[in-house]
């Protein structure tokens, strides 16, 4: 029997049963279901007793964390000043699912959305551990723009949610690289691609969702993004190591004066590709696929949702890029990797998160649209290292 050693964050209000698929995937493929604990975010007025027995039906680790069970867990590891990291009624609630994580010093995690399932076809956690583990030739994605396309091969000239629009028409380039230290697995998506309400708008369709459909054939090689290239990352279906937690913070939306919302994993996204390319680390994309079965909804509501923070969105990556963390080694920021010590590696994502965190916090964003809420991000990520730090320095300990 294992002790858990992969925390499974699943942000979810109705559809709790995706778990059931995922567990049944990895039992189907001879995955050990003792490596993995699952961590259901969800809200007081969701049925937080069906999910717990689902958990006990299921024989998994793990527990469910709605806004009461959050607040003890705060109060229980001593860091109840930062509850506020945590926003109401958001997806970004999966950053509790980090702090567990951190807490409960599981060395893997994976985020899902709870409107994906598994290729039944696929050993899904087993492929998100081989990536993380992956060494050897693979194909490296580049353009003019200095952004990177995950829907470059699908039909009808699709761009992802989070992809700018300054950046849209790129030349690419492909060429085969040497790959090693990989931190974050992205696997991508068939059925419903992951578009943001303008495009869904273009794309033809009003119930939210995308008149085109994506499937394995669009998905012919899995890739990393140039160093110092951006790309889209979408916390659906996506594994990582523990040394990124410092530079993973997803960001603070919905819950906030500006009504800035559906960012969350993209601005994360930049921030982690961003400490990647300073420690020297990578970020693997493609496989495992998952079925995104997003429900209908109004692709009105969704742009109602975006459009608060479009502008920012065109523009948060470049402030993120200029930022000069300070690291502990003075070679990492020309790519080349520190020493494989966890605690000196999780010291060099934080030094990045700090200096973004300055760059965001001490800015003048005057000229964009809601440019003050970059400000707030600022303030919040820098306040998230302090949490984590101070997790280190307390007892820390499983509850579940």
């Amino acid at each position: 029997m294992s002790d858990p050693d992969v925390c499974v964050v699943v942000p979810t209000i109705r559809e709790y049963e995706c778990v059931r698929d995922y567990v049944a995937n990895a039992r189907a493929h001879g995955f050990d279901t003792d490596r993995l604990e699952f961590c259901l975010v969800t809200e007081d007025d969701c049925p937080t007793d069906e999910m717990r027995a689902m958990l006990d039906d299921l024989g998994v680790a793990g527990g469910v964390y709605d806004g009461t069970a959050r607040a003890r867990w705060f109060e229980a590891h001593g860091v109840a000043e930062y509850r506020h990291l945590i926003p109401a009624h958001s997806h970004a609630q999966t950053s509790f699912g980090l702090l567990y994580l951190w807490a409960a010093g599981h060395d893997y995690g994976v985020f899902l959305d709870d409107d994906t399932r598994p290729h039944e076809d696929v050993d899904f956690f087993s492929t998100h551990l081989s990536n993380l583990a992956y060494e050897g030739d693979l194909t490296e994605r580049a353009s003019d723009e200095r952004w990177v396309n995950v829907l470059n091969d699908a039909d009808g000239d699709l761009y992802p949610r989070g992809y700018p629009y300054a950046a849209m028409d790129e030349t690419s380039e492909r060429r085969t690289t040497k790959v090693s230290d990989v931190v974050a697995s992205q696997g991508l998506w068939t059925d419903v691609p992951d578009l943001d309400a303008v495009r869904i708008l273009n794309d033809g369709d009003l119930r939210g969702q995308a008149a085109t459909r994506t499937s394995a054939d669009d998905f012919p090689e899995d890739f990393v993004a140039a160093r110092r290239h951006y790309l889209t990352v979408c916390s659906m279906n996506l594994a990582f190591k523990r040394e990124v937690v410092p530079a993973f913070y997803q960001f603070p939306m919905d819950d906030n004066e500006w009504g800035v919302g559906r960012f969350d994993d993209i601005w994360s996204g930049l921030l982690l590709k961003r400490a990647c390319d300073a420690v020297g680390t990578r970020i693997y994309n493609g496989r495992p696929l998952c079925h995104h079965e997003k429900a209908p909804r109004s692709t009105f509501d969704d742009l109602a949702d975006e459009v608060a923070g479009l502008e920012l969105n065109e523009h948060v990556w470049e402030i993120i890029d200029r930022a000069t963390p300070a690291l502990p080694d003075d070679d990492a920021e020309n790519g080349t990797t520190l020493a494989a010590d966890g605690g000196v590696r999780a010291d060099a994502y934080a030094a990045v998160a700090r200096a973004v965190a300055a760059e965001l916090a001490t800015g003048d964003f005057s000229a964009y649209r809601n440019g003050a809420f970059l400000n707030r991000c600022g303030e919040r990520l820098d306040e998230w290292v302090d949490c984590l730090d101070s997790l280190d320095d307390g007892d820390t300990f499983r509850q579940i």
